[in-house]
């Protein structure tokens, strides 16, 4: 694991002018001869630009990516999900949205995703439906819509008696309220 966060920091020196605006501050700070800037929350340390100590890592995705994978794949981080590998991560480099990329890596992770814990119940056995004792007790109504218009109707209301599965279509408009449904099936069912 050293070699390869030697490797890594070497990468981040060699992609610094990725970052200009990150550049321009670090140059401007090496001709003053500043090595902190504000108590001490940025510093140069060699080729690199420290925030609170920590690496800072240009706007580079493949690098990024490289870094994340380095604290979340190894056997030794085992796949610890978004906070874990934030926390890892953190502990050594920062750059604006580390979070935020972090999370999106382990969303999209295989591993993670298969092994994932499921936070729902449980679904339980499954249930019969209680049978009716008698005819129209209970019933399923469901709405056949967007039709072309034919005696100015443009909707079907559908009752299904769930005993003896006899239907009724009845026509209507989209437009009828509660209303006019109340009426259309208190005269046809």
């Amino acid at each position: 694991m050293e070699e390869l966060e030697i490797n890594i920091v070497e990468k981040i020196k060699k992609t610094r002018g990725k970052d200009e605006k990150v550049i321009r501050v670090v140059e401007e700070m090496k001709k003053v001869g500043i090595r902190a800037l504000r108590d001490e929350e940025w510093q140069l340390e060699g080729d690199l630009a420290l925030k609170k100590r920590k690496v800072y890592v240009p706007k580079d995705e493949e690098l990024r990516v490289e870094i994340i994978q380095l604290y979340h794949n190894i056997p030794v981080a085992g796949h610890r999900g978004k906070w874990k590998t934030t926390e890892l991560v953190t502990r050594n480099y920062w750059w604006l949205g580390v979070t935020r990329d972090v999370g999106r890596y382990v969303e999209g992770c295989d591993m993670c995703q298969r092994m994932k814990n499921r936070t729902e119940a449980p679904a339980g056995k499954l249930k019969l439906s209680e049978v009716p004792e008698r005819l129209w007790t209970y019933l399923m109504v469901d709405f056949i819509t967007k039709l072309l218009l034919a005696a100015e109707k443009n909707a079907i209301l559908v009752v299904c008696d769930m005993l003896s599965k006899m239907i009724h279509f009845i026509a209507m408009t989209e437009e009828t309220l509660a209303e006019g449904l109340a009426r259309l099936f208190r005269d046809n069912i």
